[in-house]
């Protein structure tokens, strides 16, 4: 589990740093991504700024850490987690700069990767409310209503809605599992040490990409929905790529390149996180942040 210590080190431990960004979420249009980066004063905002990297826009000006972003399928609004109000929850709020932000959840446990069904009714999300110190996935309604337990097992991260909105990807400890939800049959696709982790599902449902440290340094590889064909796609020369999220137009995948950084070394608060995106049919790498 060191991975996912130092993600969390990387994601809420304040350090001034021009370049600290994460958890990269496509618009609809698969023009805009949604993201979260570190202000001089440590706080994390959310921020949207086109594919070519221009065009930024500022949503969030809070003194608290706010982050992973998820855009409704109209995108209209933004789902997203923050610790305005003294614990991490979910909220929405218009994706315009400034807007009001609604709550979605109130509990003491942390809320946190919010993830909007396809067709708009439900959010999932993780939450340590039921099994702290590990996470389960929850699902409940847009509105915040009808919080449930989705999964059976702790340690449950990340959930993400297959497009037509019949299973939910997530990691479980560090393998990608789905949930088939006419079942409720779960289903492993990857088996440590050939480990997977942060799922993202391509538009088609055939494939989705994730990170993994099965040759060392953690890349993006892809596989199909049933767990063959596990392909890599990307490996940074140094450092690790990882928390992939493909384009709705199944074009490209955003990801965070964290250079210089090992899954087992420990965590450096003064690390870059710089948000890529990588053109999948020329392999052609950019980086988000001009």
């Amino acid at each position: 589990m060191a991975g996912l210590a130092a993600w969390f080190v990387w994601r809420w431990i304040g350090n001034p740093d021009p370049i600290r960004e994460g958890s990269p979420a496509w618009a609809p249009d698969s023009r805009r991504i949604a993201y979260y980066a570190e202000q001089p004063d440590g706080h994390a905002d959310l921020f949207v700024r086109e594919r070519d990297g221009r065009h930024v826009v500022q949503l969030t000006r809070t003194p608290a850490d706010e982050g992973g972003p998820s855009w409704s399928p109209d995108g209209t609004q933004i789902a997203f987690d923050s610790d305005r109000d003294g614990n991490f929850e979910i909220y929405a709020m218009p994706a315009a700069p400034d807007a009001a932000a609604r709550r979605l959840t109130s509990h003491p446990g942390r809320d946190l990767a919010p993830a909007w069904s396809p067709d708009g009714r439900t959010i999932a999300f993780m939450s340590d409310r039921e099994s702290r110190p590990e996470f389960d996935i929850f699902l409940m309604e847009a509105d915040g209503s009808n919080v449930r337990r989705l999964t059976p097992a702790p340690s449950a991260w990340f959930p993400q809605f297959s497009p037509d909105g019949t299973r939910l990807a997530f990691h479980l400890w560090r393998d990608v599992h789905l949930i088939h939800f006419s079942s409720g049959r779960s289903q492993r696709l990857t088996a440590d040490p050939l480990n997977g982790m942060y799922p993202t599902w391509s538009p088609d449902g055939r494939r989705l990409a994730f990170m993994t440290w099965r040759n060392g340094p953690t890349e993006i590889f892809t596989m199909g929905a049933d767990g063959g064909e596990q392909t890599r796609l990307v490996g940074m020369p140094t450092g690790s790529a990882i928390d992939p999220r493909w384009s709705p137009d199944g074009r490209h995948i955003a990801f965070v390149s964290v250079p210089g950084q090992t899954v087992h070394a420990s965590p450096d608060a003064s690390q870059q996180r710089v948000i890529y995106v990588v053109e999948l049919a020329t392999g052609r790498m950019r980086r988000l942040h001009r």
